[in-house]
């Protein structure tokens, strides 16, 4: 019902991308029904080819679960096999249904998971005796409760991951390549400033070296007589007559 899909679309959000999922899916072409959810796979063609779809189903057997634990309630144990018998024929009915609509490879995968939104449904029908193994068997469709489908997003979540990067090594390669050239071009100059400002350097020692010598003629000019150092400044008078 509507409680299972609203639990399945919180757990698909909380693991996968936007991308890799997608509601009210026609899985199987030209049959007018739609899954829930089906989770999108890379198809063969690659990037421009189709999706594989893997579908995904909620189902909540409410009132056949409610007899259920109204047996166990009341502690009436032929009740309670009674209605878990009838729990158990209501989700074998739903598998074959999901096997019918939904499965469709090579355009999806070969098994579907039919969702079932709490935790104490599952480990009602998982003690089942058989009941796992036959639907998967028969109807290739798996149970998966709120914590086995987490786990199960987990894991698809790691290798949707890993393809992604084995499709983008080529494109970190050739990053790390043109990094490497740029590099290279940086060294260049780094080497050509660093000879530009050691060349620097040397003009500016050089011409502390004139200035200390230009320094120290201004002192002996200092200490020179006025008429000696109009000779060395090469003036005849002070006044300036010709």
């Amino acid at each position: 019902g509507i409680f299972g899909e609203v639990q399945l679309e919180a757990l698909l959000e909380q693991v996968l991308t936007p991308e890799q999922y997608a509601k009210q899916v026609e899985t199987r072409p030209r049959s007018n029904q739609r899954v829930d959810f089906a989770i999108r796979f890379p198809g063969r063609g690659g990037e421009s080819g189709e999706p594989v779809w893997l579908p995904v189903d909620a189902k909540f057997p409410r009132e056949d679960y409610e007899r259920l634990l109204d047996a166990h309630d009341r502690a009436d144990p032929a009740a309670a096999e009674l209605a878990a018998k009838a729990l158990e024929s209501r989700i074998r009915s739903e598998s074959r249904s999901i096997a019918e609509n939904y499965l469709a490879p090579p355009h999806t995968t070969d098994f579907a998971v039919l969702f079932l939104p709490t935790e104490g449904l599952y480990a009602e029908l998982l003690r089942r005796p058989g009941l796992f193994e036959r639907l998967q068997r028969e109807h290739h469709v798996k149970l998966a409760g709120p914590t086995t489908l987490l786990a199960m997003l987990g894991s698809l979540q790691m290798g949707f991951r890993t393809l992604a990067l084995e499709k983008r090594s080529s494109e970190v390669w050739q990053v790390l390549g043109a990094v490497k050239t740029e590099f290279g071009k940086f060294g260049d100059v780094l080497a050509a400033t660093k000879t530009t400002l050691e060349r620097a350097a040397k003009n500016i020692e050089n011409a502390e070296v004139r200035s200390r010598q230009m320094a120290r003629k201004l002192k002996s000019v200092e200490a020179l007589p006025s008429e000696a150092a109009q000779l060395m400044l090469g003036a005849d008078r002070l006044d300036g007559d010709e």
